[in-house]
């Protein structure tokens, strides 16, 4: 796995998992389960330690599947959509799978047999994937609007090629513009186009090139320099002085 693509998934986990909306609705998803009580947990344990069984499960299960749909995405971005949540499934499943033979084996010390694997695969990736699901969906409903506000630098692009924005490069007097949907040629300044890029992640890698962290899905070292791989398959050259900032960001080891 890429360090870079590692990096910077896990740094998006970091901050999504603290995140308020986040944890209140994990709370309450763990506090469903634990009044539901399905799979006999209800009966092997009282109120509080049930709790906080399901608090540990939730958070695994949504962790694992945050984690491995970020990585999925990144790495098989050119994939078609069914192959991606093929993956993202097969990982997300087998992960949760561990994990919850580990916590039963902990807390009820219980082992499944080989025999008995398959069908707690099933109930543990369905059970994983709904809870993902329910979360997902709750926290993109009480999202605020203005946090998915597109760019203004979009508003300057022929509708087809408005997208998630990937980088802004210098050519001449144009700026081109980058997006998941294309690219096209704007006539004004960089640094009014990073004007504009609003609320978006990213850095001026260059004095010619500005990159959304998100779209960046390799880097490597070049002498005294740095090359980062876009999502779309473009190379952005990193400047010397921009080093630092690059590192920082979490796209180049320290």
């Amino acid at each position: 796995m890429n360090d870079t693509v590692l990096h910077s998934t896990l740094r998006e986990w970091r901050a999504h998992i603290v995140a308020p909306t986040t944890l209140v609705l994990m709370a309450c998803a763990a506090g469903l389960l634990t009044l539901a009580g399905p799979f006999g947990t209800g009966t092997r344990l009282t109120l509080l330690p049930l709790f906080l069984y399901w608090s540990v499960l939730v958070a695994a299960c949504y962790s694992a599947g945050f984690i491995v749909s970020g990585l999925v995405a990144r790495r098989l971005a050119h994939r078609p959509l069914y192959i991606r949540l093929a993956v993202a499934s097969l990982g997300i499943g087998t992960l949760v799978t561990g994990l919850v033979i580990a916590l039963n084996a902990l807390v009820f010390g219980f082992v499944p047999a080989l025999s008995e694997i398959g069908p707690l695969a099933l109930v543990t990736f369905a059970t994983a994937a709904l809870v993902t699901l329910a979360i997902d969906t709750v926290h993109r409903a009480v999202a605020r609007p203005e946090d998915a506000a597109p760019p203004a630098i979009l508003d300057r692009l022929p509708l087809d090629k408005r997208g998630a924005l990937l980088a802004l490069s210098v050519e001449d007097h144009y700026v081109r513009v980058r997006t998941d949907a294309g690219e096209e040629m704007v006539l004004m300044r960089l640094a009014d186009a990073i004007r504009e890029v609003g609320d978006v992640p990213g850095l001026q890698v260059h004095r010619s090139h500005w990159v959304a962290l998100g779209a960046v899905t390799a880097a490597a070292r070049a002498g005294d320099r740095a090359i980062l791989t876009l999502s779309d398959g473009a190379e952005i050259p990193v400047s010397r002085a921009n080093l630092p900032a690059v590192r920082e960001a979490g796209l180049l080891p320290r």
